[in-house]
């Protein structure tokens, strides 16, 4: 299953990409997809702290992948 993956402020630093295609065969939710992140990219070590969308709509972890979704990875954003 093919999923486009957009990744944006630090975790768009750490994968070095604004974007990339997976194949996400066996991840069927975002908790599963979640720690695909954390093993392929050690870094992103707090992906727990991050929000994701899904086809521009902020999921929780037990959210179903589809074929086709584009998911969006946002960490916390400080600011003052």
């Amino acid at each position: 299953m093919k999923i486009r993956i957009l990744f944006f402020g630090i975790a768009k630093d750490i994968v070095g990409h604004n974007n990339i295609i997976f194949d996400l065969d066996g991840i069927k939710t975002i908790g599963q997809f979640q720690v695909f992140l954390k093993e392929k990219y050690v870094d992103l070590k707090d992906i727990n702290s991050f929000a994701f969308a899904v086809n521009e709509v902020y999921v929780t972890s037990d959210h179903q992948i589809k074929a086709d979704d584009i998911i969006a990875v946002i960490p916390p954003v400080s600011g003052g």
